[in-house]
């Protein structure tokens, strides 16, 4: 099983590890289109009003393109590690241990705007890039990402079950054939249901965490299903559709 998760704009700085490779990483069919948004991205950085816009940033948020100044020279962390956010702080990644932690190393991959699909322990660096960011003279991340992402998820779906946590703007990147889709939705005690996006990602962190530890290994939304259940949480599953239920 993969489970695939969002990134998250807010990202943990610093990092041990040597400066970004390429070539150390996974996936090297998406290398090429790697390397093109860093060298852009950095190039951009001379041009804080430039960054500011194609970013959607602020200016007290310049700190964001001194971080994609230094892509290629700062230090980096593995991607799990790096990420940071309600998702993250209910995926908790740092307290596992042992066979969990294995687990959750070779389960657990991140669809970035900038890399593609990470896996866990790949490492990079901190940078600002989102799916929704607009590259001056790019066409949009979807339309760059598409053809080269797609390809690397289907092989990934070719032998495991994929679980898509992703939102809508990252699973725009790339479509996952066959994969298990999961969405959450706050319910009112008179049955009216909305989608809030604190729960969402609070639940999906949680289901991210139940899955990349289960001692099983599901093949199927019925399984997956289950082993949310086993967790705690309310689901209802339509086919490949998994919906978590909280209270509002």
């Amino acid at each position: 099983m993969i489970v695939l998760l969002p990134p998250s704009e807010t990202k943990r700085g610093g990092g041990d590890g040597p400066a970004l490779s390429l070539d150390a990483m996974s996936s090297p069919a998406l290398h090429p289109v790697r390397a093109e948004l860093l060298d852009e991205l950095v190039a951009l950085a001379a041009d804080p009003a430039g960054s500011r816009t194609a970013l959607g940033l602020s200016a007290s948020q310049d700190s964001e393109i001194e971080r994609n100044a230094a892509l290629w020279s700062a230090s980096t962390m593995p991607a799990l590690h790096r990420y940071t956010g309600v998702l993250y702080d209910a995926l908790d990644i740092t307290s596992l241990r042992g066979a969990s932690a294995s687990r959750a190393a070779s389960r657990l991959m991140v669809v970035s705007a900038l890399f593609g699909v990470v896996r866990a322990d790949d490492l990079i660096p901190a940078y600002r890039l989102s799916a929704g960011s607009k590259l001056p003279g790019r066409p949009t991340l979807a339309a760059v990402w598409r053809p080269v992402l797609e390809p690397v998820l289907a092989e990934l779906a070719d032998g495991d079950l994929i679980v898509d946590l992703r939102s809508g703007a990252y699973a725009n990147l790339g479509k996952a054939p066959g994969a298990v889709t999961v969405d959450v939705v706050a319910e009112r005690d008179d049955g009216h249901r909305s989608v809030v996006s604190h729960f969402n990602k609070a639940h999906k962190g949680r289901l991210a965490r139940a899955l990349a530890t289960s001692r099983s290994d599901p093949a199927d939304a019925a399984a997956v299903a289950g082993i949310a259940r086993r967790a705690g949480m309310r689901v209802e599953r339509r086919g490949d559709h998994i919906t978590v239920v909280v209270g509002a």
